[in-house]
């Protein structure tokens, strides 16, 4: 696999088989992670690799909080506040193929919030990797996470295993540095569910559209 088709490869998996990912895969991801670029070579990933029963704890807390109306509010502000087009089109869709693929309906509000809790079960993945930033880092760190977190999910892809980036995951932030022991200062950036695909669920059979290169490219030549 090339890397062109790892790319087409990779997609957002919402349904994962009970399934154990060995410590020896993960390792080799983040060791091919880590070449990620970063500005001054500042490297600011700090990465929690959560399994077993301290995954089962932190996702039932985490659920648990979701459902009791606490509130969920990252350390940073992820989205607009205000949605306008062509983005606010696009989020409509991308929530409309998630819910069709699942059959649930736009009236079917119970249907629509237990699906949204599965996020904060990592969709049933074996494994969760959490992001953490120093606070003392600033927004450039965020475009190295970025590239890093991509660098991830292409190595994951490479052995044969299928991931979902997460902001929900870093919805309940004081919670999860409470339960993994990181500094409350410390900025939680999001997490990552991580296993093999159940390639039988209707939930990963489909895929959210994308531009064109002429919609979002400019050439200048003269």
């Amino acid at each position: 696999m090339n890397v062109h088709e790892a790319l087409l490869a990779r997609k957002s998996t919402r349904a994962f088989l009970d399934k154990k990912v060995s410590k020896e895969k993960i390792v080799q991801i983040l060791q091919s992670a880590r070449h990620a670029p970063s500005g001054t070579n500042a490297q600011p990933w700090q990465v929690a690799v959560v399994t077993g029963q301290k995954k089962t704890e932190l996702t039932t807390a985490m659920e648990n909080a979701f459902k009791e109306g606490s509130d969920a509010e990252m350390d940073y502000q992820y989205y607009p506040l205000e949605w306008h087009d062509p983005y606010k089109k696009r989020r409509v869709s991308c929530g409309a193929q998630l819910y069709d693929a699942l059959n649930i309906k736009r009236q079917d509000k119970v249907a629509r919030l237990t699906q949204w809790a599965a996020n904060y079960q990592a969709f049933g993945a074996p494994v969760i990797l959490f992001f953490f930033l120093d606070p003392v880092m600033k927004k450039g760190s965020f475009l190295d996470y970025g590239m890093f977190i991509q660098s991830i999910m292409l190595a994951a892809v490479e052995e044969g295993l299928a991931t979902c980036a997460q902001a929900a995951l870093g919805q309940f932030p004081k919670l999860v540095k409470t339960s993994l022991g990181y500094d409350q200062k410390t900025i939680l950036i999001g997490g990552m569910a991580l296993g093999y695909e159940n390639k039988e669920a209707l939930v990963n059979n489909y895929r959210t559209p994308r531009e064109e290169v002429e919609v979002f490219t400019r050439f200048f030549d003269e």
